[in-house]
């Protein structure tokens, strides 16, 4: 079904795979390329650096590249995507910092925060902002309900060969031509102040998509196989995915959208796919025919590893709780149901850590088969065209049935809504029981559709993680997301929600036609790229608030350990949980209080507790030691005998900070307030064995956090409360070193720790001396 090279494979005419071909002569090449009757190679230069050359991805990037050096990366992309709880920070920042107008097509999306069913007028306000500030600088507004953001992106921004950065970590158009990266909010606010995102050169996977996939199988289906295959060690993280072979032209466009945009569950970089006649079609339907250009790898492509994928041979998948890539084949789940079930219920205990809450799983057994409570179809993953139409071909004439189960559809743009009207697919789904929704991101994250207590919810969504679709662990919730595709999903809603591979039901796998109207957007969205109004006012609600003045690195650290996470990976949605916490993005004060609120609720008060003594520790004067700041630095200071001039210049020169251990943090959302609120309350540094994916680190360098690592046998050197005090740490900064010293003092008593100051730009290190980005740029 999927198979892993591990090691470098050249790949010639898109369509024969040789391992260690270095080794092999021109003369073997042309023999084996002969007997696959795909003809001699016109370009006898088969070196690994030459056929590197030849990716997509690589001519993408290097075409977009402005520092001259393929391998140190300095990037400017084509055009820019946020939503509504992400582009008010990132507009602020970048205001900050003296913007003036954007320099590139900027769309402001409003699919997170549209219900505005929470915390009162602050989501619409967020939306009057975004208005405002679309006209002030030249953005392209995009008002709620009529597209999520992805969705808008592929149908009007996407093009071939072009690069897209979205503050979203599911910016991912690649089946399109378009190379395209999730990253963190600043990120974005360089790109709007004609900054660079600097990288190494990444590593290039192919992926090489084989035969076709049976009736019944669907995108998800394909998505879940690969993320399965390659999480769990890291194979691709950081990674380019570059999807080729003979199977990509037997799949529609929605199919390939469909896979793309979870390539992001991977932990890869970005994706790009060979682009055809059927992509072309997609653009000309969109009225955008100059947006396409044929894509392929040269003759000969050298790629660093190789995924396989035989799509004849995947079967319908599921995710169990709580990541995507926990994946069995439902055939497998319904045969040994209880067993899985047991076994995921032990794992979420351990991960959940929370005595409050009881998972229960196994109980959903009912007569040897899984019976599910919930299904949605939703975002950019689930909402699209094809899978709503494949599931009114399913249910047409039928019903889902009249016990707990409900089935919840959300189409993806109001385009896709009105097409789905016109060829009665959205008739034949209510009338069949399914709610027809807007188009809107909310069950991805935990803003609507919250399932009952103890609830099992399939989704064709992009993530499962712990809480995410939206029960609230404090107050004794608990309810599970299993990822399907939406062709089984229906199925399941054909049998009242006992668990149905759509394998095992017949139904007319036609793909209808699909027409474009954008008379839709025409009619509604703002497109002021280019058109910039200097003297408008942007428009504050009261929930907009500045980001709060950060602190530049003081010479030495004296850091308290606020929390510590042994979970092997721990997510952006456990550092700032998503659902009702993000209406408050735009008010960094408030959001705050909702760090690591369902991982660790006692973070928040021990962050505070020092964050007080740091204040305090500022506004200490010549010869006046306060006495609880003193106290505080005693467990690390050798000397206890120091006189108070002494210890005035050991505070004065010592920063006080929080500091969070985990293992593995940062995996899921490119959300930037899963670093910038451990900011606000005084966070001076994450310590980790690895970081996720490199948005997160980006992330925390941009708000001025040290991203600290250590070896695995370190980990146990670190508890709550401990003491961590860190000399020297600016200096060694500015002098580039890769490691520091640092004392830890805790109730075991004192032992040193080698922190890793690990492939940090002088860039990167001198936005950490200025305290944060904004810092740097006032600078």
């Amino acid at each position: 079904m999927v198979e892993l090279v591990r090691k470098g494979v050249f790949l010639f005419k898109s369509r024969m795979i040789v391992e260690a071909a270095d080794q092999l002569s021109e003369y073997e090449i042309n023999n084996r390329l002969l007997s696959a009757d795909l003809g001699p190679l016109s370009d006898c230069s088969i070196s690994q650096e030459t056929a590197r050359a030849n990716t997509m991805a690589y001519q993408i990037m290097t075409a977009h590249n402005l520092s001259g050096d393929w391998r140190k990366l300095k990037l400017r992309f084509d055009s820019l995507a946020s939503h509504d709880i992400t582009y008010v920070g990132i507009i602020q920042t970048a205001a900050a910092s003296g913007l003036k107008e954007f320099p590139v097509p900027y769309v402001l999306t409003n699919c997170h925060n549209s219900l505005c069913a929470v915390g009162g007028t602050i989501n619409e306000d967020d939306h009057v902002y975004g208005v405002s500030a679309a006209r002030k600088y030249g953005g392209i507004f995009v008002p709620a309900h009529q597209a999520v953001i992805h969705q808008y992106m592929r149908e009007m921004m996407s093009g071939c060969g072009k690069m897209i950065l979205g503050s979203d970590s599911h910016t991912r158009y690649g089946a399109l031509g378009t190379m395209a990266i999730g990253e963190g909010g600043p990120e974005l606010a360089k790109q709007l102040l004609n900054k660079t995102y600097d990288m190494d050169y990444p590593e290039v996977v192919a992926v090489y998509l084989d035969g076709h996939p049976i009736p019944g199988v669907g995108p998800q289906d394909v998505a879940l196989a690969i993320i399965g295959a390659v999480f769990k060690d890291g194979f691709v993280k950081n990674k380019v995915l570059e999807f080729v072979g003979p199977g990509v032209g037997n799949l529609s466009v929605d199919f390939r959208n469909g896979i793309d945009v979870m390539t992001t569950e991977t932990t890869c970089l970005s994706s790009i796919w060979c682009t055809d006649e059927k992509v072309l079609e997609f653009y000309r339907i969109h009225g955008r025919p100059d947006a396409y250009r044929k894509l392929e790898p040269g003759e000969v492509s050298y790629y660093d590893g190789l995924i396989k994928v035989d799509l004849g041979r995947i079967v319908p998948m599921i995710a169990l709780p709580f990541h995507p890539s926990n994946v069995w084949s439902i055939s497998e789940l319904n045969q040994h149901a209880v067993e899985i079930l047991r076994e995921i219920e032990m794992i979420g205990k351990k991960q959940l850590e929370n005595p409050n809450v009881e998972l229960r799983l196994s109980n959903k057994v009912v007569n040897g088969r899984v019976k599910v409570d919930q299904g949605i179809v939703a975002g950019c993953a689930g909402g699209t065209f094809e899978n709503i139409a494949a599931m009114a071909q399913i249910l047409e004439g039928k019903s889902t049935g009249t016990d707990q189960f409900a089935l919840s559809i959300y189409p993806a743009s109001q385009p896709v809504n009105v097409e789905l009207i016109n060829n009665r697919a959205i008739e034949k789904l209510m009338i069949a029981g399914a709610v027809l929704r807007s188009a809107f991101c909310g069950p991805c994250f935990g803003a609507g559709d919250v399932p009952a207590n103890n609830g099992l919810s399939i989704r064709h969504t992009t993530r499962n993680f712990p809480n995410r679709e939206g029960s609230r662990p404090g107050d004794g919730q608990i309810a599970s997301v299993a990822l399907m595709d939406a062709r089984s999903i229906a199925a399941t809603a054909l049998n009242g929600g006992i668990l149905t591979p759509a394998t095992e039901i017949d139904f007319p796998a036609e793909i209808p036609s699909y027409q474009f109207n954008k008379q839709i957007y025409d009619n509604r969205v703002y497109q002021g790229f280019g058109k910039a109004q200097p003297k408008e006012e942007l428009t504050f609600g009261p929930n907009i608030v500045a980001w709060p003045k950060i602190r530049a690195l003081p010479q030495n650290l004296l850091l308290k350990v606020a929390s510590v996470i042994h979970d092997p990976v721990t997510t952006t949605d456990e550092l700032i949980p998503s659902g009702e916490a993000s209406s408050y993005r735009s008010n960094p004060l408030k959001l705050a209080e909702f760090t690591l609120s369902r991982k660790d609720p006692g973070y928040v008060n021990r962050a505070k507790a020092v964050q007080a003594l740091e204040l305090k520790r500022q506004t200490l004067s010549n010869g006046v030691v306060i006495q609880e700041v003193e106290e505080f630095f005693r467990p690390v200071l050798k000397d206890e005998k120091q006189d108070v001039n002494q210890l005035q210049q050991i505070i004065r020169d010592t920063g006080i900070g929080s500091v969070i251990f985990a293992i593995k943090p940062g995996d899921g959302s490119a959300r930037e307030q899963a670093a910038s609120c451990q900011r606000v309350l005084g966070g001076d540094a994450n310590i980790a064995i690895e970081y996720a994916a490199k948005r997160y680190r980006s992330n925390l360098i941009n708000w001025g956090m040290i991203p600290f690592t250590i070896s695995t046998g370190d980990q146990d050197k670190l508890r709550v409360d401990d003491y961590l005090y860190i000399p020297g740490i600016r200096q060694a900064i500015i002098n580039g070193e890769e490691k520091v010293q640092a004392v830890v003092v805790g109730a075991k008593g004192t032992t040193m720790l080698e922190l890793k100051l690990e492939d940090i730009s002088q860039e990167e290190r001198d936005i950490i001396l200025a305290g944060c980005l904004m810092n740097y740029y006032a600078n």
